[in-house]
């Protein structure tokens, strides 16, 4: 492992650990105050989603971790790496359908606590993911521009 990409493994990692936690030990955590205080139709879809959005989340940060592992191999410019991109948009597209499928059943529980702030909270992290697929979409598109540029230079004289 080279020196240039160690920091950015170790922030993807520890945020895999983050996330991890997160669903180890606050959603069921979460998921027990919210049966004592919504009915099971409220609550249920939202963790539901949130379990699944994790699966979507733990490849995008493998295909991440394989994109610092071309660039340290100075393949970077490569059809594997257009490819890491392209796995990556799709799963922010996932994450951020999943988070607007949600968006009723939250509306729900905004609309009995009279928090408003929860349905902004879900609002911004299917924001977040869309934000993420469309800046993957354009480096994709980036990325393949550059290496149909460099095999038309490799095949001049």
């Amino acid at each position: 492992m080279k020196r240039k990409t160690l920091m950015l493994r170790a922030v993807i990692f520890l945020i895999g650990i983050a996330v991890l936690a997160l669903c180890v030990v606050g959603l069921p955590s979460t998921f027990e105050d919210a049966t004592a205080n919504y009915p099971m139709w409220t609550y249920l879809p939202l963790f539901i989603c949130m379990y699944a959005s994790a699966i979507p989340f733990y490849v995008a940060l493998v295909q991440a971790m394989s994109l610092l592992r071309y660039i340290d191999d100075n393949s970077a410019f490569s059809a594997l790496s257009v490819r890491a991109l392209h796995v990556i948009k799709y799963c922010a597209c996932a994450i951020s359908l999943l988070y607007i499928a949600c968006l009723p059943f939250l509306y729900q529980i905004a609309d009995k606590d009279d928090a408003p702030g929860v349905l902004a909270i879900g609002l911004v992290v299917a924001f977040s993911a869309f934000v993420i697929a469309v800046f993957a979409a354009v480096l994709q598109k980036l990325l393949q521009n550059a290496i149909d540029i460099q095999s038309e230079n490799e095949l001049t004289i």
